[in-house]
């Protein structure tokens, strides 16, 4: 099969790999429908992570084409969405609603996703069929689920987006934009997105966003308390992960207000007397992806949100190191790879 394989940073080559096999009973092996370039592919793609003859990719939807003999709640021929984390969903901590910590997560990551098939560790606890074949039109949003809208919801939930609140979003990427999604869902009242580019400004208004900000840093810190009477937003997305928009993010909530960060990290710290005078709740970190992935099913199926919308550039998988590169220049802002 065709495998996008990552050599070294910016060394991006779609090769021939041996197709996976049932390793373990509870394994199942899916033929994906679509693939997907994630944010976090640039961090190894840039240098800022160690990367060495690396299979990319954790995003993925496709049909069910074998299982192990104790898999029982998926079928071959079933369409199925899966996280970026394998889980069992029934451990203690999964139970508890964070499947990302699992006892026995496996990160797809490992396996390769970015590839014509994929064995899918756990099965019953990591992948959710949908009620039947999808229309063509509906995949690239139930492939978003399988992370960036997931992780933007649990972002939104971590920053107790609701009802009469208002949420500041820092981050433009397909997460922050799904953020800015998840968040006008649970009933927010205004929602702050931080963004320079006009296309992510669009679409952020699109997906419910009230106001624009395009300072970063302390000058985007200024402006959100300008438009929340000096207070600081209730709730605040941290969904980039460098030390300026995670502090960004906490210096734009009001005491008392909540930050969800989901942006993967990189030499970030936070200084521990200015953390002990904000006041505010920090919770975030991988999403627990597969805890929403049965409603978030069920919204896109019933055509009440249109995450795929994030999917600005569309390429066949033998062009993967296009993506990857549009993604670099942020000429793209999310690319969908075809099968």
């Amino acid at each position: 099969m065709r495998q996008v394989v990552m050599h070294g940073p910016g060394d991006v080559r779609v090769e021939n790999r041996e197709d996976p096999r049932i390793v373990e009973p509870t394994d199942a092996v899916i033929r994906l429908s679509a693939t997907c370039i994630c944010g976090s592919d640039l961090w190894p793609y840039r240098g800022a992570e160690p990367v060495e003859d690396q299979v990319m990719g954790h995003e993925y939807v496709g049909v069910v084409e074998e299982v192990g003999p104790e898999v029982r709640t998926v079928r071959v021929g079933d369409f199925v969405v899966g996280s970026f984390w394998a889980s069992d969903n029934t451990c203690e901590l999964c139970r508890a609603g964070y499947q990302a910590y699992c006892v026995h997560r496996v990160l797809m990551g490992t396996l390769g996703t970015q590839s014509e098939r994929a064995r899918v560790p756990l099965a019953d606890g990591t992948l959710v069929a949908t009620p039947g074949m999808p229309d063509p039109d509906l995949i690239p949003s139930l492939l978003a689920a399988s992370d960036v809208l997931g992780t933007g919801w649990f972002a939104a939930e971590a920053a107790e987006a609701g009802p009469g609140r208002t949420v500041a979003v820092v981050g433009d990427g397909a997460v922050g934009l799904l953020g800015v999604l998840a968040a006008r869902q649970l009933g927010a009242e205004r929602i702050i997105a931080v963004s320079r580019h006009a296309d992510r400004q669009a679409l952020a208004r699109e997906f419910g966003a009230t106001d624009i900000v395009t300072e970063r840093g302390d000058d985007g810190v200024a402006r959100v308390k300008e438009l929340t009477g000096g207070l600081g937003a209730h709730s605040v997305i941290e969904a980039v992960g460098t030390q300026e928009a995670v502090m960004q993010a906490i210096r734009s909530t009001r005491p008392g207000g909540h930050v969800g960060f989901v942006g993967v990290s990189h030499d970030v710290a936070i200084p521990g007397d200015e953390l002990f005078m904000a006041g505010v709740h920090l919770h975030g970190g991988p999403a627990p992806v597969r805890k929403y992935l049965p409603e978030l099913v069920r919204l896109i199926w019933d055509r009440t949100i249109d995450p795929g919308k994030v999917f600005d550039l569309t390429l066949p998988l033998d062009e993967a190191a296009k993506g990857y590169q549009a993604m670099d220049q942020r000429t793209a802002t999310k690319v969908l790879l075809t099968l």
